[in-house]
């Protein structure tokens, strides 16, 4: 049993909307102590794959700042390429923002997800999708407001979670300390009706069977219905509520 929260709560969330000013929409993000600020960029342009396809394209960067880890982060300017674990994350972030809006209604626009850590205690990929969205639906409203887009292409919430077992126990939303020992790890995105985006698993002490994989999607689900209802608050107190609106 944890000291300071129930296995299936996640850690205290807070979201501050329009972080920076040049974006056009950005959010800083904390989730316990893990604080990433994502950022949404919207360029009238697509790679080259998709031109003339009358199609948009969703992707993402993600990094963690040197400081953001008790050991310094060597940046991947520095060593000359894309770490492979910062590579394999944007991917992630790219792939589940993606299954959100209608690449089709966004028209020939490529929307950029930038994520920065700046302190990880854990989830940092499950905080950088969820700040994320939120970064696109802010993005989205402002382009909707300035006439650059015409309707809405925005389909679905989306929100991520880790869940994992821990010395046996099932726990959700795990911080560093639960993480750096988790016998099993798992992140698990899902859409607002959640069906499942995307599951990353691996047994990393012991191993876990199908029933425990639904016991898993299950605490999974939880997780995320919270982290909807925080997103639900910050919309409503900025107006930016209008999925399928």
């Amino acid at each position: 049993m944890r000291e300071d929260r129930q296995n299936s709560e996640i850690r205290q969330i807070k979201m501050t909307p329009n972080f920076t000013p040049n974006a056009d929409g950005s959010v800083l993000i904390e989730c316990g102590m893990t604080k990433v600020i994502c950022t949404a960029t919207i360029e009238d342009k697509v790679p080259r794959f998709l031109k003339g396809k009358e199609m948009g394209w969703i992707s993402a960067e993600y990094s963690m700042l040197p400081a953001s880890t008790v050991i310094r982060k060597v940046r991947d300017i520095s060593k000359g390429k894309i770490d492979g674990r910062n590579q394999e994350i944007q991917r992630l972030i790219g792939r589940s923002l993606r299954t959100c809006i209608d690449l089709k209604i966004l028209g020939e626009k490529t929307i950029w997800l930038d994520c920065d850590v700046i302190n990880a205690d854990g989830g940092t990929r499950t905080t950088s999708i969820n700040g994320s969205f939120i970064a696109l639906e802010l993005a989205i409203k402002k382009a909707l407001a300035d006439g650059k887009l015409e309707n809405n292409p925005l389909i679905s919430k989306v929100g991520a979670i880790s869940v994992g077992k821990v010395n046996g126990i099932r726990l959700c939303d795990l911080d560093y300390k639960e993480d750096s020992k988790a016998d099993v790890d798992l992140n698990i995105v899902m859409n607002q009706k959640f069906e499942i985006v995307e599951i990353q698993g691996t047994s990393e002490r012991d191993t876990f069977t199908s029933e425990e994989l639904f016991e898993f999607l299950d605490f999974a689900k939880i997780g995320i219905e919270d982290i909807f209802k925080y997103m639900e608050i910050l919309e409503k107190y900025y107006e930016i509520n209008f999925i399928n609106g």
